[in-house]
């Protein structure tokens, strides 16, 4: 068959090279001592199963470029599929759950799909808000049908196996459409093409000398994608993914023990669970050689910790620094963190998330809200001094499906190539490392200077007391007033305004001693601050400002 350029080429790679190996591996229940039940595919199996997944697909009249809602919980199916719409040419349409019912409406409306291939509950929405979906004919339900039009997995599937010619697919053909999880402003639809996932595998591959073989287990149901094609065997977690700081951490473990995990990726939220059990527990991880951990900066006690699971002899944890339009940038791991840039950290030098990957530029810019259209335009910052980051790399993406402005305000043209603007604030340092200091849309202006999120609250965060802390910005730019808002540690919040009092006066004297922070004088409390839905980490400080009005006027 002719070789393509489809990212589904690389699972056909895989099931030549290791065809009995395990692809995927799906905890299916318990048997009656306990254990766990596991169901799998092998390279081969998944080869054939989205081989007629693609053939059925195809025959039912999806074209290339048709765009298709795929809304199935982790499992072998949701992988199956996966591989089967790239292979039919489908663009795959991903919303994140966790974004809230009225985002997600928003969000399907505006790519007006062809169809959903889901489970039967978003089968019943569908039907119910028809009219937001007029085009939506083409639908596969994966579960027990409930709606009587449309095909099941099962008839999807069709005869027996024969191998399925994919539609010629060029690197720059559109492959999905990823929303970004609205968790600092309104979701976006990420245009994805073909060539963009292939570099961002061969990136991870190259930078963690990542080995066929291995086993890892993901806790962003996708990223099985990039494992599959890199004869990885995924191990999908018994967890829920949109939930992360509510996971199951003795399920975790059992997963990794059961299957020797080598490799594990999650959010700081899921391995603070995750090192707190595994040191109450004296519990270590000895297969596991690396794990990922992205989203927000993992605090230090994560690091700590996870550095006492970790006994294999190389194993680290390491922090790839990205966003959805481009992933990865750069990485650090917790070993280079914990000897070199905690205690600067800490100091309110933001913090370091490492040299770019290879192939990846990164540059800072000067702060502007403004458009640029020319890449000469843009003007770069002294090493050490805080801008605005950018980024051009193989695997950066072009453009927001359907959304110019956004597109406009957030690529930089440069040639036949262009630059993504992160929407982060930092610096590079003398030696070529990226410090993060935050969201541009969280920097506070007060008139005679800017202050940073990341920087600032890490001053406060120093306090025993305090768990962590988010810098807001009251009135209008620029003349904002700063205000911190502290969530303090479990069971510590105080009680009775004597110890709110004493707090707060201990916080305010942190704050007067470090240039930083002397403009800080307002502090209120709260006992548990707003996090996105996606990672359970990234503090929501955007919707934080209408409660501190309120508090600030009663």
């Amino acid at each position: 068959m002719k070789r393509t350029d489809n990212i589904a080429e690389r699972l056909r790679d895989s099931a030549k090279i290791v065809p009995h190996q395990k692809a995927v591996i799906f905890p299916a229940g318990r048997d009656s001592q306990g254990r766990v039940k596991y169901t799998h595919l092998t390279f081969e199996q998944l080869e054939q199963e989205s081989d007629r997944l693609a053939r059925g697909l195809t025959q039912m009249g999806v074209t290339p470029g048709t765009r298709l809602v795929l809304m199935v919980r982790p499992s072998l199916e949701f992988i199956s599929l996966t591989f089967a719409l790239f292979k039919a040419g489908a663009i795959i349409v991903l919303v994140d759950p966790g974004m809230g019912r009225k985002n997600i409406f928003n969000c399907l409306e505006e790519v007006d799909p062809a169809g959903f291939v889901a489970i039967p509950i978003v089968h019943a929405i569908r039907k119910w808000k028809k009219k937001l979906f007029p085009n939506a004919r083409l639908n596969v339900t994966v579960g027990k049908r409930i709606i009587p039009k449309g095909l099941t997995y099962k008839k999807l599937l069709g005869a027996d196996w024969e191998p399925y010619e994919m539609p010629d697919t060029k690197l720059t053909d559109p492959a999905a459409i990823i929303f970004t999880s609205g968790s600092t402003g309104p979701p976006k639809g990420v245009s994805y093409e073909h060539g963009m996932f292939g570099a961002q595998v061969d990136l991870l591959r190259e930078q963690y000398q990542i080995q066929p073989g291995e086993t890892d287990l993901p806790g962003f149901p996708l990223f099985a994608l990039f494992n599959s094609a890199m004869q990885v065997t995924t191990v999908i977690p018994d967890m829920n993914p949109t939930k992360p700081a509510n996971v199951n951490q003795v399920k975790i473990i059992e997963a990794i023990r059961d299957h020797g995990v080598t490799q594990a990726f999650g959010s700081p939220a899921l391995w603070n669970q995750v090192g707190k059990y595994c040191e109450k527990h004296d519990i270590q991880l000895p297969t596991l050689k690396r794990v990922l951990s992205a989203g927000a900066p993992v605090p230090i006690h994560v690091l700590k910790r996870m550095k006492k699971v970790l006994t294999e002899e190389q194993a680290d944890i390491y922090t790839p620094y990205g966003a959805t339009e481009s992933l990865p940038v750069c990485s650090i791991s917790g070993t280079e963190v914990l000897e070199y840039s905690a205690e600067k950290t800490a100091k309110g030098a933001g913090t370091c998330v490492g040299k770019p990957f290879p192939q990846v530029k990164v540059k800072v810019m000067e702060i502007t809200n403004e458009a640029i259209t020319d890449f000469a335009d843009v003007r770069e910052m002294p090493a050490s001094e805080i801008g605005e980051i950018i980024v051009q790399c193989p695997s950066t993406t072009r453009e927001y499906f359907r959304k110019e402005q956004a597109t406009l305000n957030s690529k930089i043209p440069d040639g036949e190539s262009f630059w993504h603007r992160m929407g982060d604030v930092g610096y590079l340092d003398n030696h070529g490392l990226l410090w993060f200091c935050g969201r541009k849309s969280h920097m506070v202006e007060t008139g005679s200077e800017r202050m940073f999120s990341i920087p600032c609250e890490a001053i406060f965060n120093e306090h025993p007391q305090v768990y962590r802390s988010a810098l807001v910005g009251m009135e209008n730019k620029p003349d904002q007033i700063p205000v911190l808002v502290v969530e303090p540690e479990p069971k510590q919040f105080p009680k009775g305004k004597a110890q709110k009092e004493k707090l707060k006066s201990e916080l305010l004297a942190l704050g007067a001693a470090n240039p930083l922070t002397q403009q800080i004088k307002q502090i209120l409390f709260m006992k548990a601050l707003p996090v996105d839905t996606r990672h359970n980490v990234k503090i929501r400080r955007e919707i934080l400002a209408p409660w501190v009005e309120q508090q600030l006027q009663s």
